[in-house]
């Protein structure tokens, strides 16, 4: 009897090990669909949108169509805000290069966490781009319309799981910002106007046009990884962890190098995270002959290539969340 309790007991723990939320996220991460990002970036990144020049009502009409998905879904903007939109205003980001910009918004939404709601991960994507030009309309539909429909399915993967009873640990903060292609303005303002502590930020994984290929690789199954070991092995380790156990992509870190002329660690918007002491990751798929053209158009998104990449930010966010240690920031981020 004692043998047969004993086995009983193990069995049991070991039906309970498989029902923490760790054990849910293959699940999660298929919701993230090429087929609904297909949906979301045809509208983001269409004619209609003009562009979303920083401040335009183009910008606007986007912005508008990510806050009616986000209320969709039944994501709410975060404790501590009055609406869905952080006012970004225009003193502040002409204040830098003496531009002629109107007032713009950031756009967030929130996943509460269940164990230290106070810890907040970032998941972050600018969702403006360079409007209209000689008559033409700069659709932007990779850079960065990729990132900004990413980010509405890893909300979507996140409040799934919370409705099932697998809400994240730590909170998730799902940041839209704006101004990028002037000077990474949103999120600037945010790091220097954050709604909840630096000090409680535990990272940042930013999302900067995954939807396409570059020259340098034949087929799409690669990701660039930039900034994950600058502050934290954690970080690095977690990158490199959750893609082994999802969607198995070569993360290549050719533009990881304090040497590489490019310099698009410093280009994208979880650069201001990082200045903060925030443990960050920029996903990207390189430049392409389309880059800051009006030909950057959703019909040459390879969208299965899209979906892999936004499982693949979804589950180190998702990894970040779930540990039981914060990650730990142990490099000075030279």
């Amino acid at each position: 009897m004692r043998r047969i309790s004993l086995l009983f007991l193990i069995a049991l723990n070991m039906s309970c090990s498989s029902n923490k939320p760790s054990g849910y996220v293959q699940k999660y991460i298929n919701t993230i669909s090429a087929d609904e990002l297909k949906k979301h970036l045809t509208i983001v990144a269409s004619d209609e949108m003009e562009g979303r020049e920083t401040g335009s009502e183009g910008q606007k009409k986007a912005g508008a169509y990510l806050i009616n998905q986000y209320k969709s879904e039944g994501i709410p903007f975060p404790k501590g805000a009055d609406s869905f939109y952080q006012k970004v205003p225009a003193a502040f980001m002409n204040a830098k290069y003496g531009e002629s910009l109107p007032d713009s918004e950031n756009i967030w939404a929130f996943i509460e966490g269940t164990e230290k709601p106070d810890e907040i991960i970032v998941v972050s994507a600018h969702y403006d781009h360079v409007g209209i030009k000689d008559g033409k309309v700069y659709n932007g539909a990779d850079d960065d319309g990729s990132g900004t429909v990413a980010l509405l399915e890893i909300a979507q993967a996140f409040e799934k799981a919370r409705k099932d009873g697998h809400g994240p640990k730590r909170s998730i903060l799902i940041l839209h910002v704006t101004g990028e292609e002037h000077g990474l303005h949103g999120s600037r303002y945010y790091s220097e106007n954050p709604l909840f502590p630096i000090e409680k930020t535990v990272a940042d994984v930013n999302i900067d046009m995954i939807g396409r290929r570059d020259d340098l690789h034949k087929n799409s199954n690669y990701i660039y990884v930039i900034g994950s070991d600058y502050l934290s092995t954690d970080l690095y380790n977690i990158c490199e962890k959750s893609n082994k156990k999802s969607v198995n992509l070569e993360l290549d870190y050719k533009y990881n190098s304090r040497k590489d002329p490019n310099r698009f660690y410093y280009r994208s918007d979880h650069y201001n995270f990082a200045k903060k002491g925030i443990p960050s990751v920029f996903l990207f798929n390189g430049t392409h002959a389309d880059y800051h053209k009006d030909t950057d158009e959703v019909d040459k998104i390879e969208f299965d290539a899209l979906a892999k990449r936004a499982q693949l930010a979804f589950t180190i966010a998702w990894e970040i969340a779930n540990r039981e240690e914060r990650i730990k920031v142990d490099k000075d981020g030279k």
